[in-house]
């Protein structure tokens, strides 16, 4: 009897799972390579064999952080900073954190616990430099990175910084032209009260909304004057659109239904153009619809330079049977080094020649304006002014003064 015996199956030893270091590199190299949604699955396993692994917790915390999932990458963070309070990496990832999510206090806050684990290292007061640059205090931001300089930080970072806290006036130095990094809307509400010679003080208000995109602005404003007993309303689309390089156009299209006060319709065109080295020109057409057509034909220099912006604008106004032009010279500091806060000081002065005026047909004036801008907070701020103009030709009684107050609010 022959015993048969099958052959013996082949048996393949077991695969060992992976240790915990080598899921951790798995998770680590997931999120370096640009997969931050297979590193939080990679992370979440490690969790499950070591809960409240402050590393572990750092690492999920960067990859939400880097899918702008904030407060699950909060939540993260705040475990790993509770787990090892002298972790440097946690306090700034946390400083990173909030400043991407446009949190710049908290950011600040975050860095100066990492300052003071790390508080002879550059990089450190580096990044606190960003956090209160983005919520314009340029002060603060100043300092933080002249520590960095004298603890041997990189100058060309440090100087880049520095060029980017120059105060950026709005676009041909209008305050709604341009806005700060983070705003898609701006509203704004405006009075003005003036008294021209003896007559009753005129008031006009303007309401306005505007909204930000990728190539410009465009605005929506409601205005109301009342003047000589009368009241006129119009409405007016303004919009800001880039170009090519370092040009950008104004348009506006202005319509008042009553035409009492105000041109039945009116329009407006300017081209900016920057030449370099802070300088910049632009030439403009506004058109006025009153029985007459009105056209003012305007050209400006600009300067910015640091914290100053100064501009010099020539007016030639054409109508039927007249013709004007004026000047003004106009200079803004930005005093906190920002693009929103400023004193601003005007000067101007004009000639008329009209043949059907009283004035024997030549008239000239002159004037000036002073305002603040002022914003509270990221959000609110609000402009305060006061102007002057006087007639020096005929009779020259024709003394106009006016007060303003703005205020301000962007989202």
């Amino acid at each position: 009897m022959i015993d048969y015996q099958p052959p013996a199956a082949d048996v393949q030893p077991a695969t060992p799972a992976p240790s915990f270091d080598q899921q951790y590199a798995q998770a680590r190299n997931l999120a370096n390579s640009g997969q931050p949604a297979l590193a939080v699955a990679a992370y979440t396993a490690l969790l499950a064999r070591s809960p409240g692994n402050a590393d572990v917790l750092l690492g999920r915390g960067i990859a939400y952080t880097r899918l702008e999932r904030w407060s699950e990458a909060e939540a993260d963070l705040r475990a790993a900073a509770q787990a090892s309070p002298d972790y440097a990496d946690v306090w700034s990832a946390l400083g990173d954190l909030y400043r991407w999510s446009e949190r710049p206090d908290q950011a600040v806050e975050a860095y100066t616990r990492l300052l003071a684990l790390q508080p002879d290292a550059p990089a450190p007061w580096i990044a606190r430099a960003r956090a209160p640059r983005a919520a314009g205090r340029p002060l603060e931001a100043r300092a933080d990175l002249a520590r960095a300089r004298s603890l041997g930080g990189g100058d060309a970072e440090i100087d880049a910084l520095l060029a980017d806290l120059q105060a950026k006036p709005r676009l041909g130095g209008a305050p709604d032209a341009a806005i700060a990094d983070g705003y898609t809307w701006a509203a704004g509400l405006s009075s003005t009260w003036s008294r021209v010679g003896d007559n009753p003080t005129w008031n006009e208000q303007t309401a306005s909304l505007r909204h930000y995109g990728k190539r410009g602005s465009i605005g929506f404003e409601t205005l109301r004057a009342h003047r000589f007993a009368q009241t006129g309303h119009a409405w007016a689309l303004d919009a800001y659109l880039t170009l090519w390089s370092g040009a950008y156009a104004n348009l506006r299209y202005q319509r008042a239904p009553s035409a009492r006060l105000f041109p039945a319709n009116a329009g407006r065109i300017e081209l900016y153009q920057s030449v370099g080295n802070g300088w910049e020109v632009s030439l403009s057409d506004d058109v006025l619809g009153f029985d007459g057509r009105v056209n003012i034909y305007g050209a400006t220099l600009a300067k910015y330079s640091g914290n100053w912006y100064v501009q010099l604008r020539h007016q030639n106004i054409v109508s039927p049977g007249s013709h004007s032009s004026g000047d003004r010279l106009l200079g803004r500091y930005y005093y906190r080094g920002d693009a929103d806060s400023y004193l601003e000081l005007a000067a101007n002065r004009g000639r008329s020649d009209d043949p059907l005026s009283l004035a024997g047909g030549r008239a000239r004036s002159g004037g000036g304006s002073v305002n603040l801008v002022h914003y509270f907070s990221r959000d609110w701020g609000g402009r305060v002014g006061a102007a002057f103009s006087r007639d020096a030709g005929g009779n020259g009684n024709g003394r106009e003064r006016s007060l303003s107050f703005s205020v301000y609010r962007r989202w």
